[in-house]
């Protein structure tokens, strides 16, 4: 009897097997959700079908293959190549030169002179790469029945469940947050049937090889990979080192071993634990001893029994995960694997599968971006390559700014900090950076980064001639405060800010038609006007330069001021923000990517980088700035739905800040697409959830999230908006556990028939409270809400004050409608707890 005639005829044993599942409880007694669960009744075939689990620091990709096990292993810190610098010195002698080709219309010159004088000619960056795989080999279970794996985002636990001869296995894998190894338990329900071999490898030079303390722990040695990019003429040396030690404990059985494997025989169950350490201090630092630390963590783990550690582990993870609970409905869809869920999301209504995919994207942000670790990187902390694409690095012109967009309104702010301690990093190496290749002041950071820190320009001009990274970078400094009010947290940080607005006001030079100060030489990210030449993109005064420029000095002073201090830079800021660019629309109506109206309606890029005034910013507004409102959903429109993972996710936040619900849910069924599977191709979602650009980016998950919290809670323009972009296939839901900016915990938030039913606010700070609504609300025990006067004095609720638009004599706007809305204001104490209800 073959596999695939097992799996049809137990189908729908498996669909029992689920609901028996999400009804009891597991061996600590916690409850285990059915709709917190990704589950599948086939093994993984290749990667994009592994579950991910990790702890920040660490790791792995479970493929849940019964004969042949393979967990595929990461460690935080496991990269190229080692510290270094990228700076091009020859940048400073040619910055006036390039500036006046630009503006003689010279662009092909000024590109060639960027690649000859402004790349780096040292390094384009390091890879991140994989730690190896641990491959359990289960001889006879080829053959097999009752399959069941899932991934239990409620816990962070994946498992693998299946029978052979009468004889039901589990193997249960979590990455210990508390305990900082992974952990994998093998069970059987009949005893003395626990046997399987043990290996450790790695596609680089690596030593594999059986302690020297005992027959049950397996050692694998190596360090990373030496570098040369294309044009480069000396490879950047790999010095970081690694070691992994597994170590398994039986329950019973014989353990044997050779030179590279162990192996157990007829055990009751067995426990392994896998540690992983290299010699990463930081990132001008790599003295530690990685197999002092590797014996550490495993001496440590040893000494907890297999249920306190998972106790542990979970606990940790609970009070990350369980912050935010998340009811769309459920559907019988729910009672289909996540595969299929996923394939038939468009075809039907399955909101228990978006609640689901929104979880997902806090449980992989709490997994890869841990306090006093590195921020979640391409793959977030997954990668099974030596050389993913892209590096797997810190892209910074969208998809690193995009992986943190949901770490403060889905309440998960710990896991922002990683992200915050690089941008000090990258301040101490991108001043060096700034002085040494344009003579200007603070410090910069162009499109790309990577564990060393490096801030000079890769990859050539066409992508690497941005120098705008660190400004839209230190936005995340600002965002992080203005959701907290924490005075202390914003004077640890000013500095940075003030260092990247000193760059912007020693950089910014005038523009030859207007005068208009501006950055040249620069990009609008990875697009280029359809006129120029294959991959001549560089110009000035792009129109995303010109709106992070503004938001740089705008909340640059604003922090100054929230601080009360630096009054003369405060003046020198504010005298320079009505020199910047206006924003300007098109011909087609269209927000101009560039200072000239080249825009295309044709145009399909992936990158919607002069949208960033509407989202991730807040300087256009529907009710503020119609205008600009409608030139942006003339944008939108233009370039189709349809794109790469990531691109379609920051829709569905442009979507919902043009509180179009219906729009935005439009886009979740392009990217809750199934690919990866014959017959598939282009963007969407691969079996295991995970986006795809394609290939896999994690910053398309958390650009899920993200988008679903801006369409059920929006705090960016002058008010708490509730349910501002609702999908009407939505109509009743409860969310509880939201943040919004001002020190506002939005505890639960209910609507149904898609008004307004409850929502209970904490105010942290203090504090007017003025909620924008579609229904009318009162106030519970008080009755009536006053209705608004004014600006909001709540100074974390100040609106950008931006200069008109120019408007294209060709331009024909329609005019942008929205709902009216009904604005309460409410004056709150530190501490307080208001309950809104439907009228």
């Amino acid at each position: 009897m073959n596999k695939n005639y097992n799996m049809q005829k137990n189908s729908l044993l498996v669909v029992l097997l689920l609901f028996l599942a999400g009804m009891q409880t597991n061996i600590l007694g916690q409850k285990s959700s059915p709709d917190l669960k990704l589950w599948y009744d086939a093994p993984a075939a290749n990667w994009n079908e592994a579950l991910p689990i990790g702890n920040g620091r660490l790791g792995a990709m479970v493929y849940g293959i019964p004969a042949e096990e393979n967990i595929q292993l990461n460690e935080e810190t496991l990269w190229s190549g080692g510290p270094h610098r990228n700076d091009n010195l020859d940048a400073k002698a040619i910055l006036d030169n390039i500036r006046q080709l630009l503006f003689d219309g010279k662009y092909k010159e000024a590109h060639d002179m960027a690649n000859a004088n402004i790349i780096s000619k040292l390094s384009h960056g390091m890879p991140y790469e994989t730690a190896g795989n641990l491959r359990l080999n289960f001889n006879g279970h080829e053959k097999y029945s009752d399959f069941y794996r899932e991934l239990d985002i409620e816990n962070a636990v994946a498992r693998t469940r299946y029978t052979v001869d009468g004889v039901t296995y589990q193997r249960e894998v979590f990455t210990s947050f508390t305990d900082q190894v992974i952990v994998i338990r093998l069970t059987a329900n009949k005893k003395g049937k626990i046997s399987f071999m043990a290996g450790m490898d790695r596609p680089s030079p690596s030593v594999v090889h059986v302690s020297s303390h005992g027959n049950n722990v397996l050692s694998m040695t190596g360090k990373s990979s030496d570098v040369k990019a294309r044009g480069v003429k000396v490879p950047i040396e790999g010095r970081v080192k690694f070691e992994s030690r597994v170590k398994i404990v039986p329950d019973g059985g014989t353990l044997s071993s050779t030179d590279s494997t162990l192996s157990l025989s007829e055990a009751n169950s067995a426990i392994l634990y896998v540690s992983i350490a290299t010699n990463f201090v930081n990132y001008n630092d790599i003295s530690a001893d990685p197999h002092q630390r590797v014996s550490n963590y495993l001496a440590k783990a040893e000494q907890k029994s297999y249920q306190n550690m998972l106790a542990d582990h979970s606990a940790y993870y609970h009070n990350y995960f369980n912050r935010v609970s998340l009811d769309l409905g459920v559907t019988d869809s729910i009672n289909n694997p996540t595969d299929v869920r996923i394939k038939e999301f468009s075809q039907g209504n399955d909101p228990a599968l978006a609640a689901l995919y929104y979880q997902f994207g806090r449980y992989l942000l709490i997994c890869s971006s841990q306090p006093g670790g590195q921020p979640a990187n391409l793959q977030g902390i997954w990668a099974h390559e030596l050389y993913p694409r892209w590096k797997s690095a810190y892209t910074v012109n969208i998809n690193l700014e995009m992986n943190y967009w949901p770490a403060e309104p889905a309440n998960l702010t710990e896991m922002h900090e990683p992200l915050i301690q690089l941008v000090k990093e990258i301040a101490q190496t991108g001043k060096k950076t700034a002085q040494d290749m344009y003579g200007a002041d603070g410090w910069v950071c162009h499109h790309n980064t990577d564990l060393w820190r490096i801030t000079g320009p890769v990859d050539g001009a066409t992508w690497g001639m941005w120098p705008s990274g660190g400004l839209w970078l230190s936005q995340h400094l600002w965002e992080k405060y203005v959701y907290s009010g924490d005075k202390v947290f914003l004077k640890e940080i000013y500095p940075v800010m003030k260092g990247s607005a000193e760059f912007v006001l020693s950089f910014l030079t005038p523009e030859p038609e207007n005068g208009w100060l501006i950055f040249a030489p620069s990009t609008s990210p990875e697009n280029r006007p359809a006129h120029m030449p294959n991959n001549v993109n560089i110009a000035y005064a792009t129109t995303m330069d010109n709106q992070l420029i503004f938001d740089m000095l705008s909340r640059t002073a604003e922090a100054a001021n929230h601080l009360g201090i630096d009054a003369d830079f405060v003046k020198k800021l504010e005298a320079t923000i009505p020199k910047l660019a206006p924003n300007q629309i098109g011909q087609h109506a269209q927000i101009q990517e560039w200072i000239h109206d080249w825009d295309s309606p044709e145009d399909k890029h992936r990158h919607i980088s002069h949208l960033y005034a509407m989202h991730p910013s807040n300087q256009f507004s529907p009710y503020r700035t119609p205008e600009l409102a409608e030139a942006t959903r003339n944008v939108l429109i233009y370039r189709g739905d349809p794109s790469t993972g990531w691109s379609m996710n920051w829709k569905i936040n442009q979507w919902a800040r043009l509180l179009d619900g219906n729009h935005a849910y439009q886009m979740m069924n392009e990217q809750i697409k199934l690919v990866g599977r014959p017959g598939t191709s282009g963007g969407g979602t691969y079996p295991n959830m995970l986006d795809a650009h394609p290939p896999f980016q994690i910053d398309g998950n958390f650009g899920f999230t993200s988008g679903l919290t801006e369409m059920m809670l929006q705090s960016q323009d002058g008010a708490i908006h509730l349910i501002p972009a609702l999908p009407d296939i939505w109509g009743t839901g409860k969310v509880s556990g939201l943040r919004a900016r001002g020190g506002f915990d939005i505890e639960t938030l209910e609507w149904k028939d898609g008004k307004v039913l409850k929502a209970v606010i904490t105010s942290k700070l203090g504090g007017n409270c003025r909620i924008r609504s579609y229904n009318e609300l009162s106030l519970k025990g008080n009755g009536a809400l006053d209705k608004v006067k004014g600006a909001n004095k709540n100074p974390f609720y100040k609106v950008p004050n931006i200069k008109e638009p120019i408007i294209s004599k060709k331009a024909k706007l329609k005019g942008f409608d929205v709902k009216d809305t009904y604005e309460y204001d409410i004056e709150t104490q530190p501490g307080q707890t208001i309950v809104l209800i439907k009228k």
